[in-house]
């Protein structure tokens, strides 16, 4: 990784980062897999001028699954690394705003 704008790659915007999100002041990101927990947090503090209290990795898996026309070819989705932010209670992030 050559800047701090390479860390991080989109936001995860699923039902239980949403409830991560109103009530546990955490955000989820999809982070490049060298990346580690100092690394994301300056990324974050950098990126969004918030305060980051403590960040939590975590690699998820590769899966496997089949196409539906013929059963044989498996296919597989590549795993990835994913960072939950853990935010001062007074910070937010805007991007998250619209989808409460």
């Amino acid at each position: 990784m050559s800047t701090i704008y390479d860390v991080l790659h989109r936001p995860l915007v699923t039902e239980k980062s949403n409830y991560l999100n109103n009530r546990l002041h955490q955000f989820v990101f999809e982070v490049d897999k060298d990346a580690t927990r100092s690394l994301i947090k300056d990324a974050v503090e950098t990126l969004f001028d918030v305060t980051v209290l403590r960040v939590n990795t975590i690699n998820v898996p590769a899966k496997r699954s089949r196409r539906a026309k013929s059963r044989r070819l498996a296919v597989r989705d590549s795993g990835y690394k994913k960072a939950i932010v853990t935010l001062a209670a007074d910070d937010q992030i805007p991007f998250f705003e619209g989808v409460e």
